[in-house]
């Protein structure tokens, strides 16, 4: 055996065979660790031994969130395969350029998305296009125990490709290899307090890192379980989470203020939660007060798709004293705060965040030039502008891409956002930059009203500048329904950039 060992199911398969591992809400099938185990082996052994499948071949998938997507990620990491979750809401033509770039072997796509597979170009090396819903027979009925056998993988070996949104470009796939989830699953661990006994629901998408590695791996390396949605959905989870004694959960800020308003938040029984993660943005104080008075502590954190992603946490007994910081460092994980020309910044200086260790990726996926870019000497650049305060509380003041410089004043947005927040009619709101004639550029914020509140230009900017420097201030105001958001949750300005 290679130490430390990469398959996790094989091992908890020996250790506690009849465990729930996973259960698929929309089936109400469920599987243990040694049923799934056998049955990626099987799948593992069909993938060699049937198509010619070798370590380093990618398996495409295009689908929603599925039990077969699940078992793909088990037999890739028997094979050495490398998984490709594709984000089924980009069209074609932007599929064809992930298809391009990662050159599946074999591309499963789901029936109901068939039309957009039919219309990629970039499938004429593929070996094999098949339905996913053809692996089904791997997970129900009898299988075959591999007659050859599968070699154990190693540490530096990548298991999967995700893909970057491309908000402001291109999408790139940041490889994650196995040394990244074994440091992520370490780091989580000794933060969250996970054990074997956990259980919660994924309905992240599988084409996003929250999807896998905030709790689903990491549960994995615990032996903890799962139940599988293909989306989310307010009511249903909270019902869900009453029933099968959720201990953790994971959601951005939007979800969390939806499940809150939904019409059984009051009556859920949500005494088994130990707390909820929550990540993609800062939560307001009144949500967390509002979840805090449901006996759900707050837990809130930082990470991102090539790093972890599960870098920084926040206690929750710091969840309101500390409102708006990521916490600390988790424990393996080395931070520098740094200016343009690298050099590291002190206290309540901004800065761009700089992370080292284990858990940071080895590249991006045929893109030397752009991994080069992102790591200096094993450093990755988030490009998240943060400030560490004398506590040693570190606070993510905006994305470096985000930056508003207003006559030579630098803005940050979510500084604005936060303020803005704190009004009793803003739900939400986001602010851009947009040009202007006489300053470059200032401050443009789009508002989401409370029901019944209408929008008051003049009494928000009374507000504001209340609380923040003039020229912080936005000069425009946009009052909307809803902000437009990317597939991780977050907001998505480039949208917002290109409305009138």
């Amino acid at each position: 055996m290679r130490f430390p060992e990469v398959d996790w199911l094989r091992k908890w398969a020996g250790y506690t065979p009849g465990r729930l591992l996973l259960r698929d809400h929309a089936t109400d099938r469920s599987w243990t660790y040694g049923d799934m185990d056998r049955r990626a082996a099987a799948l593992a052994a069909h993938w060699r031994d049937d198509l010619g499948l070798v370590a380093g071949d990618r398996v495409a998938v295009l689908a929603l969130n599925r039990v077969e997507t699940v078992l793909m990620f088990f037999a890739c990491v028997k094979l050495g395969t490398i998984l490709v979750p594709l984000n089924f809401r980009l069209t074609a033509a932007e599929l064809d350029v992930l298809v391009a770039d990662c050159a599946p072997a074999v591309f499963y796509r789901e029936d109901e998305l068939a039309a957009e597979a039919e219309a990629l170009t970039s499938l004429g090396r593929t070996r094999l296009v098949a339905d996913v819903e053809d692996l089904d027979r791997f997970l129900a009925g009898p299988i075959s125990v591999p007659a050859a056998p599968l070699p154990p993988r190693a540490l530096d070996d990548v298991v999967m490709i995700l893909y970057t949104s491309g908000t402001t470009g291109l999408p790139k796939g940041a490889m994650i290899d196995h040394r990244m989830l074994f440091w992520n699953a370490v780091n989580t661990t000794l933060r969250l307090d996970l054990c074997s006994t956990d259980h919660t629901q994924s309905y992240a998408p599988f084409f996003h890192t929250g999807g896998w590695n905030v709790l689903f791996t990491p549960f994995l390396f615990n032996g903890a379980s799962h139940t599988l949605l293909g989306g989310f959905d307010a009511d249903p989870l909270l019902d869900l989470m009453e029933s099968e004694g959720t201990t953790i959960f994971f959601g951005v800020p939007t979800m969390l203020r939806m499940m809150s308003d939904a019409p059984g938040f009051a009556a859920a029984d949500l005494s088994s939660v130990r707390y909820a993660i929550v990540g993609g943005a800062p939560m307001p104080v009144p949500l967390i007060n509002t979840w805090h008075d449901k006996g759900v502590p707050i837990r809130q954190g930082y990470g991102l798709t090539e790093v972890g992603p599960n870098c920084f946490s926040l206690h929750q007994d710091d969840a309101v004293r500390k409102r708006g910081s990521i916490g600390f460092p988790n424990f393996y994980v080395e931070t520098r705060i740094v200016d343009e020309e690298g050099v590291e910044l002190g206290n309540d200086q901004v800065g761009e965040l700089w992370l080292r260790g284990d858990m940071v990726t080895p590249g991006y996926w045929n893109k030397p030039a752009e991994t080069a870019a992102a790591i200096t000497d094993g450093w990755f650049h988030t490009g998240d502008m943060v400030r560490r305060d004398d506590e040693g509380f570190h606070s993510v003041v905006d994305r470096k891409k985000n930056l508003i410089i207003s006559g030579g004043e630098n803005i940050y947005p979510a500084e604005v956002e936060a303020v803005l927040a704190e009004h009793e009619d803003v739900i939400e709101a986001a602010v851009i930059g947009v040009p202007d004639a006489q300053w470059g550029e200032v401050g443009r914020a789009h508002v989401v009203l409370r029901a019944g509140a209408e929008g008051d230009e003049a009494g928000l900017t009374a507000f504001c500048r209340e609380r923040l420097a003039g020229y912080k201030t936005p000069r425009h105001w946009a009052f909307v329904q809803d902000l437009p958001r990317n597939e991780a949750g977050k907001i998505d300005r480039k949208k917002l950039a290109d409305q009138p």
